[in-house]
C-alpha cells in the first residue's frame, strides 16, 4: 500500500502562512492573563483574517460549511495550531465545538443543523459534550444518566462531569441511557440540551492540573453538571434512539487524529526550546549540547516525534481513503503513543532548562501539566492498547499442542532440501 501525505503547492502556501500567523500573532497572547470576553475581543480580528484566507472551520465538507480538506490536510493544519492553546479557536476548529459540529453533521436532521450546527460553524454559539460520569469514564457502557420518554419529551436525570466548556456553552450534547435493558452499546442516545433548560445545574468547573484552582471559571474548564428532571423535546434527539455509541465513535475518530497532530505541534515547540537551551547553556566545561546524556534526549525525542508524526499521517490517510472504520487500529495506536511522546519530550525540555524550566517564566510548566491529561481523556492509554492488541490478535489462530514428536525446523528443512544436500555431498 502506497501512502501519500503530499499536498499541492497552494495548500503548502496556506500552511506557511499559518506558521507565521500562529508564531507572530497568536502565541504572544499566552503572556497576557485574559478572561473570556477579553480573549474574544483580542481574537475577533484574527478570526476575520482566517475567514478571509479560507481557513475557517476547515473540518467539515463544503456542503456543510467547511472546506473539505480531508484528514491529512487537517492533520497538517492541527500540527501548526497545536503550538498554542488559543490557536484552534481562532481557526474555528477548537474542541469540543469542532467534534460536536462533526457529530451534528452526520447525525442531525436539517432543522437541527440549521439551529445548532450552523451557529457553531459561524462561531456564534459554543457547545459542550456531556458524556463522562463519575462512575463511567473509560467504560461508557456503565453510564447511568437516564432519559425517559414521557409523551413528546424526554425527562433526564443524572450526574456528569468533565463536560469540557460546559460552564461557558450555549448548548450541551448529552449522552444518556434511553433503553436500559438493551444491548450495552444500544442503550444510550444523544440529545441537544440548551444550558438554560430548567433542571440543568452546572455545579462548578472541576479544578485540574491543566487548569488549576487559581483560575476558576476560565474558558475551557471541565464542568460538573447535575440533570434534575430536565425536560428535553423529542425533536432534540440526535439520530435515532440507541445510536449514542455509534455517533460517539464517529465524533471521536477524527478528533483523535486532530489531538495527536496538535500534540506534535506542542512537542515540536518544546523540542525547539530543548535544542536552543542545549546549544546556549554552558556548564561543567562545555555547552549542554556536548553532553552525551543531552544528546540522547535530543536523538530520542527526534526519533519519537518522527515516528508519531508518520503514524498519525498514516491514520489520517487511511481515514481519507476508507473512512473511520479503515483506521480504527491506527487511531488507537496514535492515541496512546502520541500522548506518551508529547509527555516525554516536554519532560526532557523541562529537565534541560533546570530550575528555569520549573518556573512560569517559560510555557513549559503549563505544557507539562496539560500533557499529563492527554494519557487520560478520549480514552486512557490502557483502553487503546487493549483495542490495538485485540484487533491485531484477531488475525492469528491458535496452534494445537502436538501429542507426538514433530520434526524441528532444522529437521524439516533438511528433509525438504535433502536432494540438494545429497548432490552437494556427491559433488564434493
Amino acid at each position: 500500500m502506497a501512502w501519500d501525505f503530499s499536498t499541492e503547492p497552494e495548500f503548502e502556501e496556506k500552511l506557511e502562512w499559518m506558521r507565521g500567523f500562529v508564531r507572530e500573532e497568536i502565541i504572544p497572547l499566552e503572556t497576557l492573563d485574559l478572561d473570556g470576553p477579553a480573549l474574544a475581543r483580542a481574537t475577533a480580528p484574527m478570526k476575520e483574517e482566517v475567514k478571509a484566507r479560507g481557513l475557517w472551520a476547515a473540518h467539515l465538507p463544503p456542503e456543510l460549511g467547511g472546506k473539505g480538506f480531508g484528514q491529512v490536510r487537517l492533520g497538517l493544519m492541527h500540527e501548526i495550531l497545536g503550538q498554542c492553546a488559543y490557536a484552534p479557536a481562532v481557526f474555528g476548529n477548537n474542541a469540543p465545538d469542532s467534534g460536536n459540529a462533526e457529530l451534528l453533521a452526520v447525525g442531525a436532521n436539517e432543522e437541527q443543523k440549521r439551529r445548532w450546527m450552523q451557529p457553531l460553524l459561524d462561531g456564534t454559539l459554543r457547545s459542550a459534550f456531556s458524556m463522562t460520569e463519575p462512575g463511567a469514564g473509560a467504560d461508557p457502557t456503565l453510564l447511568t444518566t437516564r432519559a425517559e420518554r414521557v409523551g413528546d419529551e424526554y425527562v433526564v436525570n443524572g450526574h456528569k462531569w468533565f463536560t469540557s466548556n460546559g460552564s461557558v456553552a450555549d448548548f450541551l450534547i448529552l449522552m444518556a441511557v434511553t433503553n436500559p435493558d438493551g444491548p450495552p452499546r444500544r442503550r444510550a442516545s444523544m440529545f441537544v440540551v440548551p444550558t438554560d433548560t430548567p433542571g440543568v445545574d452546572i455545579l462548578r468547573d472541576v479544578p485540574t492540573m491543566g487548569d488549576p484552582h487559581e483560575h476558576p471559571g476560565r474558558p475551557g474548564g471541565h464542568a460538573e453538571i447535575v440533570y434534575r428532571d430536565v425536560r428535553v423535546p423529542v425533536e432534540n434527539l440526535i439520530g435515532n434512539e440507541g445510536e449514542g455509541f455509534l455517533l460517539a465513535q464517529k465524533r471521536l475518530g477524527p478528533g483523535r487524529i486532530h489531538h495527536c497532530m496538535r500534540w506534535l505541534g506542542q512537542s515540536k515547540r518544546a523540542f525547539d526550546m530543548l535544542c536552543e537551551r542545549a546549544v546556549s547553556r554552558y556548564t561543567h566545561g562545555s555547552v549542554l549540547a556536548d553532553k552525551q546524556m543531552v544528546q540522547d534526549w535530543i536523538a530520542t525525542s527526534a526519533a519519537e516525534m518522527t515516528a508519531a508524526r508518520l503514524m498519525t499521517l498514516q491514520a489520517a490517510w487511511k481515514m481519507d481513503q476508507g473512512g473511520t472504520a479503515a483506521a480504527l487500529t491506527d487511531i488507537a495506536m496514535i492515541k496512546f503513543y502520541g500522548a506518551t511522546v508529547l509527555y516525554n519530550v516536554i519532560d526532557r525540555a523541562v529537565q534541560v532548562h533546570g530550575s528555569l524550566g520549573y518556573t512560569t517564566d517559560l510555557p513549559l510548566e503549563s505544557m507539562y501539566r496539560h500533557a499529563r491529561a492527554a494519557r487520560i481523556y478520549d480514552g486512557p492509554d490502557e483502553v487503546h492498547k487493549v483495542t490495538v492488541a485485540r484487533r491485531v490478535l484477531k488475525d492469528y489462530e491458535p496452534r494445537e499442542v502436538p501429542t507426538e514428536h514433530v520434526p524441528t525446523r532444522r529437521e524439516a528443512a533438511r528433509a525438504k532440501f535433502a536432494h540438494l544436500l545429497d548432490a552437494a555431498s556427491v559433488g564434493a
